[in-house]
């Protein structure tokens, strides 16, 4: 699951998102309104949490603007203002929920999570649940159960891995860098000058690759590491 977190206060957009990252999401993080609303133009993001004030665009400018372009990405505000009124208006504009701060975030959490299951929810069983898995030739990953499967067998994966792994299947052929592993996965935003990166891809490898004739976890010298299948 991926999120991304407007917020101008920059220690709070930092408590969401770690939180976030425990849970096993990938997590963007802004302080800006305009930024963010070009973020969720030119990305795909399975939800959004706006704080209300924000240098350059508002909250509230940034949703209506987004559902004037059609973006449908589920938003939950963040806001100081507690009238019923300047809620009201939140969810006029287009937001799909509201919360005061302070809040908590347990709720916060279990508010997004039912905001994308939502948001994902098609008209019968079998969509919903295809909604909810990436495939990758025969690997595959369910978010909401957090399992994976390898031809049909279960896997069992850490919580670091699982992200690990989600955030490659995200970037299926593309080649994604030890630096951008350690911000999504690690939320590093430094190089912790350790081999971290190295030994949780050798975990992963072991568990979904070992087994099996046609590798997916590729290394590229100088780069990073790309999941592929044979073209």
């Amino acid at each position: 699951m991926k999120i991304l977190i407007i917020e101008d206060d920059e220690k709070t957009a930092d408590f969401i998102a770690k939180g976030f990252r425990e849970a096993g999401m990938i997590v963007d993080t802004c302080h800006d309104g305009n930024e963010g609303f070009d973020r969720l133009l030119i990305q795909e993001y399975d939800a959004a949490v706006v704080d209300v004030m924000l240098p350059g665009l508002d909250g509230l400018s940034i949703i209506e603007a987004l559902r004037k372009e059609g973006d449908q990405t589920p938003i939950l505000i963040l806001s100081a203002k507690r009238s019923v009124t300047e809620r009201i208006e939140g969810i006029r504009m287009g937001g799909d929920d509201y919360m005061v701060k302070p809040f908590s975030f347990s709720e916060l959490i279990v508010r997004v999570q039912a905001l994308v299951r939502r948001s994902q929810a098609p008209i019968d069983a079998s969509k919903k649940a295809q909604a909810n898995v990436m495939k990758v030739a025969d690997l595959e990953l369910d978010l909401w159960s957090r399992e994976a499967k390898r031809d049909g067998q279960a896997i069992q994966l850490h919580t670091k891995e699982f992200s690990l792994l989600e955030y490659l299947m995200r970037n299926e052929g593309r080649v994604v860098s030890k630096t951008s592993i350690l911000e999504n996965v690690y939320d590093y935003d430094f190089d912790p000058q350790t081999n971290v990166v190295d030994v949780l891809v050798h975990r992963l490898r072991a568990k979904v690759d070992k087994a099996y004739d046609e590798k997916l976890i590729h290394t590229v010298r100088g780069m990073g590491y790309v999941l592929k299948k044979k073209s």
